[in-house]
């Protein structure tokens, strides 16, 4: 089964809930609305002829652009990327990739972390793949069992793979750059 079968399968169950898809991308993918991530997630999981039994990786992709100038060239408006890398033993060799995108901030309002569901119920590993992307990006997995920093201190302020992100000169007293 191809890219483009799956994505068809995809648009004739999810319709809309599709909001976006790159077939000629390394990895195909498609983006969906957070509010159907769950559903569109075990659909590709239990699928007889899909079976997308491996979460293989969370990753997390800050996309601001600092410079207006660079801004205007960049042609997208900021955002954050939540990435779901699947592959499927049933079918050696197949892999699809799902996209979430999300505001920067929860409302417009810096400092609310935007949210999406979490996956922990679809796929295990996806405990601590959430944890790392909520503790080093700044993404919220509602309905996590147990959403906290995997490793960064408890008491770490923000976020270092946010682009905007400054990081201290001072941690408990050891001084940095």
């Amino acid at each position: 089964m191809t890219a483009t079968d799956i994505i068809s399968r995809l648009e004739s169950v999810f319709g809309q809930a599709i909001i976006e898809k790159k077939l000629d991308a390394l990895d195909p993918y498609v983006v969906v609305e957070s509010q159907h991530l769950e559903a569109v997630a075990r659909y590709l999981r239990d699928d007889p002829e899909l079976r997308f039994e491996m979460l293989n990786d969370i990753t997390g992709v800050d996309y601001l652009e600092p410079d207006a100038k660079k801004a205007a060239k960049a042609g997208f408006e900021p955002h954050i990327e939540v990435v779901y890398h699947l592959s499927s033993f049933s079918f050696p060799g197949r892999r699809f990739t799902l996209k979430v995108k999300l505001p920067r901030w929860k409302d417009n309002v810096p400092g609310r972390l935007p949210e999406v569901p979490s996956l922990c119920r679809v796929w295990a590993t996806a405990d601590w793949q959430e944890r790392e992307v909520y503790d080093l990006l700044g993404v919220r997995f509602l309905g996590h069992p147990n959403l906290c920093r995997i490793l960064l201190a408890e008491d770490w302020v923000g976020h270092p793979l946010r682009k905007d992100y400054e990081y201290p000169l001072e941690y408990h007293d050891i001084r940095g750059r």
